[in-house]
């Protein structure tokens, strides 16, 4: 909940209070103090205590989300709970960011909000692919919610790119419920901390696995995560606030040196059995088995998660509160990792286009995305209005780049037309760009900001 929303929002009196008419003053007074009066009544409803409904523990769910491109349904797959909660301690029932998805996590006796996040899917990209016109699949989806002290209602659902729900699941949970999964009590997997600035509930915790490194290889993972997370605070926001992360290497082994790559028939038997050709498109590197990524990190301390995979070919993904994956040993590694970290964490979209896409069916024109960094001009006043320069041209002309480096830039979103980027260049844009640009900085610093107040 937004208070400064609602402080923005209240009716102040006309009256023009002066202290020389006291009738005039204390009229002005009492509705002052009507305002400060639901102000703190609003606060009280809504700004939850942790301790008071949630354990230090991690509640977390596994689902299968199923279907086709005109049918879609959630299944619950498994509950388990970790030792600790490492996520955040404010803002429960506020989200960052509205994702592609939401989970709602209720009282189970008053409904009350006590948690909410966000996230996008795998599976929500492939419904616009034509495979998912014609068969239909399931995926693997798990997150991490506080573990609760009472039966509480959870309900994930599932947005198309309208914003509009298209398939929902409640389920309850009961705390003491003996089918509920223990894990990393027993078996962890072996991890350093390359980053370590304070404890798991005052930062933000980042967890790098190793996908496709045997054994005789975790020397050099441990290498490629070292040059991963010194990219990443080499970029404005996280440089200026890492001191509000820690990040976690985990050597997860594989029994095969480098990942699959179908087009050229190699399959491995890694970790997390990535690939490329997601979707069929050459550099997109994912997985599916997502299970078996939060099975690795069982007992350590996470939030955010990226995977580096122990090859040269070109490529990589990023999930928005999903995962990170990318590829560790191409020459543009160091800017990829970045910029797919940039999604899975910041929720910033793609700024690049493809000239022969007019509009892609990813976003639609008649709504605005809620990435934070392009804009169909629906509601743009939500997005960075407030940051361009007096005179600034709506549309920005390419050519008037250096004049406005906060503009209105057309091309973004994959199309060419009707989305806008804010910057000529960004490191959501092209790999060349040594910066995010300014709107991109303020959308991660305010996701930092809102983890960590």
């Amino acid at each position: 909940m937004n208070y400064y929303f609602y402080l923005q929002k209240a009716e102040f009196s006309p009256i023009v209070c002066t202290f020389a008419d006291k009738h005039k003053y204390t009229i002005y007074m009492k509705h002052f103090s009507c305002i400060v009066l639901f102000l703190g009544i609003t606060i009280g409803v809504y700004a939850q205590n942790f301790a008071d409904f949630f354990q230090n523990k991690t509640l977390r769910v596994d689902y299968i989300f199923t279907g086709n491109a005109e049918h879609q349904s959630i299944y619950l797959d498994e509950l388990s709970q970790l030792p600790t909660w490492a996520g955040r301690l404010h803002h429960l029932s506020e989200l960052p960011l509205e994702g592609n998805g939401q989970i709602t996590v209720r009282d189970l006796t008053s409904k009350r909000c006590l948690y909410k996040t966000s996230f996008s899917s795998l599976f929500q990209e492939w419904l616009s692919t034509d495979e998912a016109k014609t068969t239909a699949k399931g995926f693997e989806n798990t997150f991490l919610i506080p573990y609760p002290k009472q039966p509480v209602e959870v309900e994930v659902s599932l947005l198309n790119p309208q914003g509009k729900i298209t398939t929902s699941l409640k389920h309850i949970v009961r705390p003491d419920d003996i089918l509920i999964h223990q894990r990393g009590t027993t078996h962890v997997t072996p991890h350093r901390y390359l980053l370590q600035s304070g404890s798991a509930e005052s930062c933000i915790d980042v967890a790098i696995l190793a996908e496709g490194y045997t054994e005789k290889e975790m020397d050099l993972f441990y290498q490629d995560a070292q040059k991963a997370c010194e990219s990443i605070f080499s970029y404005e926001p996280f440089k200026s606030l890492k001191s509000k992360f820690n990040i976690v290497a985990v050597g997860s082994p594989s029994a095969d040196s480098g990942v699959s790559v179908p087009r050229e028939s190699q399959w491995k038997h890694t970790a997390f059995s990535s690939h490329f050709d997601t979707f069929y498109s050459d550099r997109y590197l994912t997985t599916s088995h997502v299970k078996a990524i939060h099975d690795a990190l069982s007992g350590i301390p996470y939030e955010h998660i990226i995977i580096l995979a122990n090859t040269d070919v070109y490529g990589g993904g990023g999930i928005y509160n999903s995962y990170t994956l990318t590829t560790a040993h191409h020459p543009m590694f160091k800017p990829v990792v970045v910029h797919e970290f940039g999604h899975s964490f910041g929720g910033l979209a793609d700024e690049y286009y493809y000239e022969e896409d007019v509009m892609s069916d990813t976003y639609p024109l008649n709504v605005e995305p809620w990435e934070q960094n392009i804009t169909t001009r629906v509601n743009f006043a939500s997005k960075w209005e407030d940051m361009l320069a007096k005179g600034t041209p709506v549309p920005t002309p390419v050519s008037e780049k250096q004049k406005y480096p906060v503009g209105v830039y057309e091309g973004g979103g994959y199309s060419f037309k009707g989305i806008y980027r804010p910057a000529y260049d960004c490191r959501m844009k092209t790999n060349d760009c040594p910066v995010f640009c300014p709107v991109c900085q303020r959308a991660i610093r305010r996701v930092i900001e809102f983890y960590i107040p």
